[in-house]
């Protein structure tokens, strides 16, 4: 338990520790029992309810305005910012 903890970076107790040793083997016994469930035939889904996402078409609605933004630059290159060189 002091190991979980540790990787957990949480601060516990050795009379907390102790005492969470049998809570997390029933979660862990839990997680085993569901191991046993047989899921054949049944779809991944990622929730419990049926969602669609209502998606629009990926259109450009806005654009060709780069010698625009290139006016706020301190500096521009070659259609781009430029900046300093950081790493040597």
């Amino acid at each position: 338990m002091k190991k979980i903890a540790s990787l957990s970076r949480i601060s516990v107790t050795d009379a907390e520790a102790e005492a969470m040793v049998p809570e997390l083997n029933n979660i862990l016994g839990w997680v085993e029992q569901l191991g046993e469930v047989d899921v054949t035939g049944v779809q991944p889904m990622t929730a419990v309810i049926p969602n669609h996402q209502r998606l629009r078409d990926d259109v450009v609605t806005d654009g060709d305005v780069r010698d625009k933004v290139l006016a706020n630059a301190p500096q521009a290159e070659h259609g781009f910012f430029a900046v300093p060189k950081v790493i040597e």
